[in-house]
């Protein structure tokens, strides 16, 4: 004979779905979880990520000395200038071209502020390394540029009502601090241990032969091309490091 089992009560039944459904709040939270142990493997080591890297000029910021032209060029062209120097303002622009004509030359800036022209030029100098301090090369020579084109020069200065326009608060703290006085007294102080006394000057030197030569003055563009035939010619008597004579540039077709 067939027995009845005994019957559940309703309100058991009704506990027993309430206690083993899942709630809405649960599912979320495992949904969650899910989620986030798929991206800790995806970010796991030896995994392979899309990665962007950032263009060249933008992870070249730290610096002086600040170029311009063809970093991996041949020639470095080194230009030892004075930013109240009005010979130096008047051939800046006309370098600037010639180096960007010319795929093997790197310009690179060498603070030497004279004596005679302080305490303006070294203010101009202090805002154009905290330029470039803040924002690369770029616009170390932005500043440059600007300096040139509003300074009274001869160590009159910069007009008194004027300010720089893309002063910011890091070139301000900058100026601020004492970190860009490092860089232009260690430069000018090389300068003058290397014999360098006049701006603007020029240092051409062939990093593939080691030959380097000293210009003085606003050298023209075909003296500048005769002197890299000159590094590049290879003498088996040069020794590598071998500074030659400014002197030489008279004996240059201009």
């Amino acid at each position: 004979m067939e027995q009845k089992r005994p019957s559940i009560p309703m309100q058991v039944q009704a506990f027993r779905r309430r206690h083993w459904r899942p709630s809405w709040p649960w599912t979320v939270a495992a949904a969650l979880v899910a989620l986030l142990l798929i991206w800790l493997v995806s970010r796991w080591p030896g995994q392979s990520t899309p990665q962007t890297s950032a263009p060249v000029s933008e992870t070249q910021v730290a610096g002086p000395p600040w170029q311009m032209g063809n970093p991996e060029g041949r020639f470095t062209l080194t230009l030892y200038a004075d930013l109240e120097c009005p010979f130096c303002r008047s051939y800046f622009p006309v370098l600037k071209r010639w180096v960007a004509g010319n795929a093997d030359v790197a310009l690179q800036w060498h603070h030497l502020p004279l004596a005679a022209h302080e305490p303006a030029a070294s203010a101009e100098a202090r805002l154009a390394e905290c330029a470039g301090q803040a924002s690369g090369h770029a616009a170390f020579w932005q500043a440059v540029e600007w300096v040139y084109a509003h300074t009274r020069s001869d160590g009159q200065g910069l007009p008194e009502d004027l300010r720089y326009p893309d002063l910011t608060p890091p070139i301000e703290q900058c100026i601020a601090s004492e970190r860009p006085d490092a860089a232009i007294r260690a430069q000018t102080a090389e300068a003058t241990n290397s014999g360098v006394t006049a701006t603007p000057s020029l240092r051409l030197h062939d990093r593939e032969t080691g030959k380097a030569i000293l210009l003085q003055g606003p050298i023209e563009g075909d003296a500048l091309l005769s002197a890299m035939d000159m590094l590049a010619a290879r003498d088996p008597a040069a020794t590598p490091t071998s500074e030659m004579p400014a002197d030489v540039v008279g004996d240059m077709p201009r």
